[in-house]
């Protein structure tokens, strides 16, 4: 009697210690954050912080951050669908990805997720190189309209956030945005180093990316897409500029499909867990994000009212081919 109670002892252990590394959102498994894109760009930053965030959080959590670049997190995007039921996996993503979608036509869409929140947003700053003859937004916009093809523009993934800031800069200038010379980049590491190498002009991307490059003197911002000017980096904004364009980029977690409402409401937990720790509040005012945490239906929707208007304004700036 006692070895067989020993042995259904032994067996409830196995089945236990197997459901804990099943990817089933037990809450006790490794969680693994992708980072649709190449090292050193705003997914690889959010997603990295908030890893950090969730061990100071959950000490006994393992955090894993490993990176899919390339289309805009589409490539990314498919790896993740094809995941379904897996509760132990984020992906980050944000306006970039809702524009690299319609650019790109992906067979993947954002649909093939579970919305789980909303992190941020980040305004976009305008830069160019320190050597630059480029002083002022003014003497950037006189160039391009004389030569629009000839100011080359380093950003993020083509229909991606900088790529819409850098349409909507060129309409605000009367310069036709199809004419717009735009760079994609798969990382912001990878647009730094087009700037920090003057082969480019001119480079968008979010605040926090290049804020530090600013400070230091390697680039020279030339303006913001906030409607004030921000305390994270000297800037006026575009529309000190002359450039009627205000815009704010977002980043969240989605999850596979397939979750069921535990799973779900696991992650939904174990993310909202990290917004509030002090570790998450104190990279948020660092980086000068802005928090806009949002869950459930409330992302969802958020969500789908984001993939309509993007749509819209990428087909309206020609940006789709």
């Amino acid at each position: 009697m006692r070895l067989r109670r020993l042995t259904a002892l032994a067996a409830l252990s196995l089945a236990a210690l197997t459901a804990c590394g099943s990817g089933s959102g037990s809450g006790v498994g490794t969680l693994k954050i992708m980072a649709p894109a190449s090292p050193g760009g705003g997914w690889d930053q959010t997603s990295r912080t908030a890893a950090e965030a969730l061990k100071s959080a959950e000490p006994s959590r393992k955090v894993e951050v490993y990176n899919v670049p390339g289309a805009g997190g589409t490539i990314g995007l498919a790896q993740l669908a094809g995941q379904k039921g897996n509760g132990d996996l984020l992906m980050t993503m944000g306006l970039v990805m809702v524009g690299a979608v319609e650019q790109n036509k992906s067979k993947v869409t954002l649909a093939e997720t579970t919305p789980i929140a909303k992190l941020t947003e980040e305004y976009e700053i305008v830069v160019v190189p320190a050597e630059s003859p480029y002083k002022t937004l003014a003497d950037l916009v006189t160039a391009w309209k004389a030569d629009p093809t000839k100011i080359a523009i380093a950003g993020g993934s083509a229909g991606g956030t900088d790529h819409i800031v850098a349409g909507l800069m060129a309409k605000a200038a009367g310069i036709d945005p199809k004419q717009v010379n735009y760079i994609a980049h798969s990382g912001g590491g990878e647009a730094l180093n087009a700037l920090l190498g003057n082969k480019v002009a001119m480079g968008v991307s979010g605040i926090g990316e290049f804020a530090e490059h600013v400070k230091s003197g390697k680039l020279r911002a030339l303006g913001v897409t906030s409607p004030a000017r921000v305390d994270s980096v000297d800037s006026p904004t575009l529309k000190e500029g002359g450039l009627d364009v205000e815009l704010a980029n977002w980043r969240g977690f989605v999850a596979p499909p397939g979750l069921d409402d535990a799973a779900r409401k696991n992650l939904t937990d174990l993310v909202t867990k990290m917004h509030d720790s002090q570790a998450w509040k104190d990279a948020v005012a660092k980086n000068g994000w802005i928090d806009s945490f949002q869950t459930g239906q409330q992302f969802a929707d958020y969500l789908a009212a984001e993939q309509t208007k993007v749509k819209t304004i990428i087909a309206e700036m020609g940006l789709v081919s």
